[in-house]
């Protein structure tokens, strides 16, 4: 008599294309829950825009400034990642400049960061996951219910999914997505997203300033702070100097050569002084602020979702939780 076996249900199989926050938390609740997960990222590394830039003896988060912690469930994460001394609260008094006065900033929700580096928590996230690294993804279809990829780097890959996630920032997922999706293109229309030029000052020697992190609400610059007053952060006198939102998307075709002089000359008129070197980089996609908040988006027939921070309210939380969303709504669909 033939032994009957139970049969064993396949695993869907889900490309993540994106591995920020948002893909990184879509894709570990996925993986947790016995899904097939794979994250394709265009980088050498993960995080996103919660980077950290290192050189010979200095380092500099030169994307998210910081985080707050606003939901249950995103708190509970961020227990996670204290226990596993990924990050930790940040007491800097932060600082105000407006009508050329400084004064210390009203109280608000505690701010967070990633330690030793602002790329800990997502690293914390990646280290179980399937990510493939330096693959572009720049063209995707579908074919009788299986999503292929084709990448910049390797050509069409040998991989089918179930499911694809698009965990892009919203004009690089309408590019990407738009010939075989044309619903991104609602989307697409109500997510207003602009750039930032930052630049990373470094110093031989401490500088003074009335604080070492601050808002600045006047002129072409609106944040400064001191790298190495974050916790666990080491190494030589680094400042982080982020370009005013509409000031930088105006500029954000320029070369850079014609735009750090216009910031170090910002930063040295708020009291501060010329670099001894400096570092510039140019995020295309560094804010965003919708109009509406989806918070996320699934279309079940074609099986393609949609997070990221642009979907819900333009913050490190916000990203978070737009990846925890959509991973829901894919295994309630499963």
């Amino acid at each position: 008599m033939a032994l009957i076996l139970p049969r064993k249900e396949k695993k869907s199989r889900v490309a993540v294309i994106g591995a920020g926050l948002a893909g990184l938390s879509c894709a570990d609740a996925l993986d947790r829950a016995g899904m097939d997960v794979t994250v394709f990222e265009k980088s050498r590394g993960v995080a996103g825009r919660m980077s950290t830039r290192k050189g010979d003896g200095w380092q500099c988060d030169h994307g998210a400034r910081y985080f707050t912690a606003r939901d249950p469930a995103f708190q509970k994460q961020l227990a996670k990642w204290i226990e596993a001394g990924a990050a930790a609260q940040w007491h800097t008094p932060v600082g105000v400049y407006e009508n050329q006065t400084w004064q210390q900033s009203k109280p608000s929700d505690a701010r967070y960061v990633g330690t030793p580096w602002m790329t800990s928590p997502a690293h914390h996230m990646a280290q179980s996951l399937a990510i493939q690294t330096s693959h572009t993804v720049n063209k995707v279809s579908q074919t009788q219910g299986h999503w292929q990829l084709q990448t910049v780097e390797h050509g069409l890959l040998d991989y089918q999914a179930d499911c694809l996630v698009v965990a892009l920032p919203a004009p690089q997922a309408f590019s990407l997505t738009q010939p075989v999706y044309p619903g991104i293109a609602r989307l697409h229309e109500q997510a207003k997203t602009e750039g930032c030029w930052t630049m990373m000052l470094r110093f031989h020697q401490a500088i003074d300033m009335p604080f070492e992190a601050a808002f600045i609400n006047e002129g072409i610059l609106s944040w400064v702070a001191r790298n190495n007053a974050k916790p666990q952060r080491t190494g030589t006198e680094v400042w982080a100097i982020h370009g005013q939102s509409q000031w930088s998307q105006d500029q954000i075709d320029a070369d850079p050569l014609t735009i750090a002089p216009q910031m170090i000359a910002a930063f040295v008129a708020l009291g501060g002084q010329a670099p001894d070197e400096y570092a510039i980089h140019r995020w295309r996609y560094a804010s965003s602020e919708p109009s509406y908040q989806p918070e996320f988006h699934y279309h079940s027939h074609q099986r393609i979702a949609y997070c990221g921070d642009w979907l819900q309210g333009g913050r490190v939380e916000g990203a978070w939780l737009s990846g925890q969303g959509v991973a829901k709504a894919i295994l309630a669909a499963n």
